[in-house]
């Protein structure tokens, strides 16, 4: 009987503790409510908690702005002035550093590097002497064209002193037509000769010019695959035919994709004239230029189209196949209205910011535009006279009263301090004697 009892028990309590979870809420509120009765504040309480659902300043704010209006004073916040001013209309993009022309040195004739007269790397001038091959078998061929043309000039000398005589004679009646038309054709035929030989010199001296390889561009050579002595050769097509590459730096190329809503200004400003376009490998390296090159098409896959900008690269500061950011500058917006990207906040309904005005924060809806520079370009919202809220957006909600100070100044960085030897560790102590 006595365990029969102790079961008993046990189920009523498990029965009371789980009705207690369940309806924990309901009775947490009825208990808070005597609470407050007992306390004399029920009406406070009640009013309280149907102001805070109804209020129309807490109903303005954007989700997760809404609460009891500074309960503890006024929020300090740092405050700027807006104003219209000119700002510059600016696409950003990623693009690529490209050679203007990027050259390949082969040679044109099969022959034997005799001397190598640049360095690896080196920067080269249009016309700078690269490479000698060996030209002695060639200018030995120049040598006998040469001689057979001045057999070829003396025998059309004693042509024409036979002709002349071959014409005399015949006027005299003492020659015969047939001696006097075979001089002339004898003449005609040394004449072809030469003129046969002069071409063959001709094509020896472009041979022989093969053998001097000279840089075709200004630009930076790159690495020197064959060095003197190799056996170079026309028909080799393996990778190491290159003799060496020559890639035009100065000026250079900057290959983007823009996308193709952009397109249509992008033209139009070109049609106003030189389009600016700004490189840089990092906030304190720029370099400009501007717009060279539209691509003919877009791609449907991505829904870009290509552009380059000719960029001044004296200093080489670009280099090709180098990633950079891009910006170009379509234009100059006249009376933009600006305020410091760090004044805009961001809820599910869209971008606002705090405008201050006698003492107190409002909430307004603004629509960007665009964000350049640290500062945004506003679209609607504002008219360019309000003070917007930069700093203390953290205890703010729409109609709080704010105090105004200053922006703290940015403290120095501590300077680092030099690493401390490391003291050599104490010797143990030597174990007793036993």
């Amino acid at each position: 009987m006595r365990i029969v009892r102790l079961a008993v028990l046990t189920t009523l309590v498990v029965a009371v503790c789980g009705a207690a979870y369940v309806y924990r809420d309901e009775v947490a509120k009825r208990l808070g409510v005597d609470l407050a009765q007992r306390l004399g504040l029920g009406a406070s309480a009640k009013a309280a908690e149907q102001a805070s659902g109804s209020s129309p300043a807490s109903m303005a704010q954007p989700p997760g702005r809404r609460g009891r209006a500074n309960p503890a004073g006024a929020v300090p916040v740092v405050v700027t002035a807006i104003e219209k001013k000119p700002m510059p209309v600016v696409v950003e993009a990623v693009g690529t550093v490209q050679a203007i022309a990027s050259i390949q040195i082969k040679p044109r004739l099969d022959s034997q590097i005799m001397k190598v007269n640049v360095e690896e790397g080196a920067l080269v001038k249009e016309g700078d002497l690269l490479f000698e091959l060996d030209n002695r078998t060639l200018k030995a061929q120049l040598g006998m064209i040469e001689a057979q043309i001045r057999k070829d000039q003396a025998q059309i000398a004693q042509a024409k002193r036979d002709t002349e005589r071959a014409d005399g004679l015949l006027t005299k009646g003492a020659g015969t037509v047939v001696s006097r038309d075979s001089t002339v054709t004898n003449l005609k035929s040394l004449e072809a000769q030469l003129e046969a030989d002069e071409a063959s010199r001709q094509s020896t001296l472009t041979q022989l010019s093969y053998t001097e390889i000279r840089a075709p561009v200004s630009g930076r050579i790159g690495s020197i695959t064959s060095k003197a002595g190799t056996i170079v050769r026309i028909a080799d097509n393996t990778v190491t035919s290159s003799l060496a590459t020559i890639n035009q730096v100065n000026p250079i190329y900057v290959t983007f994709a823009i996308p193709q809503v952009i397109l249509p200004d992008l033209r139009a400003a070109m049609a106003r004239g030189p389009v600016r376009v700004d490189a840089m490998v990092d906030d304190t390296k720029r370099q400009s230029g501007a717009m060279a090159f539209i691509e003919n098409t877009v791609d449907p896959n991505t829904g870009t189209v290509t552009a380059k900008a000719r960029i001044d690269n004296a200093n080489e500061g670009l280099w090709p196949g180098q990633f950079v950011k891009v910006e170009v500058v379509l234009g100059v917006e006249p009376d933009a209205v600006s305020v410091p990207a760090a004044a805009v906040q961001l809820s599910p309904q869209g971008a606002y910011v705090f405008v201050v005005k006698d003492g107190v924060a409002t909430v307004k809806s603004v629509v960007i535009k665009r964000t350049q520079g640290g500062e945004s370009v506003i679209g609607s919202g504002l008219d360019g006279t309000e003070s917007v809220v930069t700093d203390g957006h953290l205890r703010l909600v729409n109609g709080a009263s704010v105090s105004v100070r200053p922006p703290q100044a940015e403290a120095p960085r501590p300077a680092a301090a030099p690493s401390a030897t490391p003291a050599a560790p104490a010797a143990s102590p030597a174990p007793p004697r036993g």
